[in-house]
């Protein structure tokens, strides 16, 4: 079935554009904030009439999986990154399937990653930046983590290598990158692949760079928490096209064929392969070399995520801007609660606002989470905290390279509250009066 389009249905096309628009603007009104009465999220999004009328456009072509609306958006978040090739997914987490996958490949000789191989990480995290690794029959390495920045302690990777260490994967934790440039040096100096996990941290800059071009491969999360979002979905990138190659080839079934969905024949070629044990002149389209999936992100989705970048420069600065004006509004608690610093040579584009409860003389930090819940402030805890202690772990082949008792630490009291662009400085300022009275500092 196609969908016409003629100068009926465009004209159409427009009135319905125009009615998203007048709708928008009465739909996406905010409410007044009203303090103890009014939640203080600690995520989400937000949405206009751009992104739901490009939403809208693209459901009007009938296409539904990627297409024309996912090209322009894998273009302009390459534009974006500055990087050659983005690869959109269905998720963050199948972002970081596709990416490590992408290094087990036969294609990579003998620098691919099998079974038994080790790859160094962290346990304070979010599961599915380490899950790849464990999925693909390899053993992660627990290093332990800082307790400054939230990050890997890179003073602690050398001694986390062996000769099976294969890989470096680590996520730039709420927006903070790890020390790019110690872990960058030790990956260039044993010949470790590096992937890094900014799916909290797109915009986030190192030395003046972008994260996620310091790494072989590079993931993005565009959950309705993250810094944009598609509903669901991810992206893949990288500047290496033999890596790109690989990545698209899991993503897309495991098929060797790259013809975009809907088009044949792009190699000229088709029928003139001979590979594996099929016979020769199989349809290339339906050739397999990896054991791949169908991750791929549909248009309607993409159609959001063009309207989302559009305003994406404006979500980065708010960020910044709500992280600085909470941080000067608790500095007066530094006796209570360690705040969050940027790392040294970077500029963050913060996910959340980390806090980590320095002592017990006030109270836990389960008594300061409940006093904010019943406050209506939103908090999260550090994603899994320790995940060596996760109950998914329990019979799991891992390693714990030295101890994890900063890891501990973070999973006991770290916490975060809310600085996404929707927060105003009304919220930031009741988020901080209501942590000054748990400590009777009001």
């Amino acid at each position: 079935m196609k969908f016409i389009q003629n100068e009926k249905t465009n004209r159409i096309r427009k009135e319905i554009a125009n009615l998203v628009e007048e709708y928008a603007a009465i739909a996406t009104h905010s409410e007044k904030f009203c303090p103890g009465i009014s939640v203080v999220p600690p995520s989400g999004k937000i949405l206009d009439g751009d992104d739901l009328r490009l939403l809208i456009d693209s459901a009007l072509d009938g296409w539904l999986t990627a297409g024309r609306f996912n090209a322009s958006f894998e273009k302009e978040l390459s534009r974006f990154l500055g990087v050659k090739h983005v690869l959109t997914v269905n998720s963050g987490s199948s972002a970081n399937l596709v990416a490590f996958s992408t290094l087990t490949s036969f294609r990579l000789g003998s620098r691919a990653i099998h079974p038994g191989d080790e790859v160094i990480t962290v346990a304070a995290g979010f599961p599915t930046t380490v899950n790849p690794i464990i999925q693909c029959g390899a053993i992660p390495v627990f290093v332990d983590v800082e307790l400054s920045t939230y990050n890997i302690d890179p003073e602690k990777i050398r001694s986390a290598i062996t000769e099976k260490t294969k890989a470096v994967v680590l996520a730039h934790t709420l927006g903070n990158p790890f020390d790019l440039g110690v872990v960058r040096e030790i990956c260039s100096e044993y010949s470790l692949w590096l992937i890094e996990d900014c799916c909290d941290a797109l915009g986030t800059k190192y030395k003046g760079k972008p994260v996620g071009t310091f790494g072989d491969l590079a993931t993005l999360s565009f959950y309705p928490a993250h810094h944009i979002t598609t509903g669901e979905g991810g992206a893949v990138f990288t500047n290496n096209s033999v890596l790109r190659s690989i990545a698209e080839s899991f993503r897309d079934w495991g098929r060797d064929c790259y013809c975009p969905a809907g088009k044949d024949d792009t190699c000229g070629k088709r029928f003139g392969y001979k590979m594996g044990e099929l016979p020769e002149g199989y349809d290339h389209k339906y050739i397999y070399s990896h054991v791949g999936y169908n991750m791929k992100l549909t248009d309607m989705q993409a159609a959001c995520g063009l309207g989302q970048l559009k305003k994406l420069d404006f979500f980065i600065e708010r960020r910044k801007e709500n992280f600085t004006y909470l941080q000067n509004r608790l500095a007066h608690l530094s006796k209570f609660l360690r705040l969050p610093m940027p790392a040294r040579d970077a500029e963050p584009s913060w996910f959340g606002f980390p806090i980590t409860l320095i002592d017990h003389t006030c109270g836990t930090s389960l008594d300061l989470l409940k006093f904010l819940d019943k406050h209506k402030i939103g908090t999260r805890k550090l994603f899994a905290g320790n995940l060596a202690r996760q109950p998914y772990m329990r019979g799991i082949d891992y390693r714990v390279s030295g101890t994890l008792v900063n890891t501990d630490k973070l999973m006991e009291d770290t916490f975060w509250v809310g600085i996404q662009p929707a927060i105003t400085k009304e919220m930031l300022d009741y988020t901080a009066e209501t942590l000054s009275s748990f400590f009777d500092m009001e």
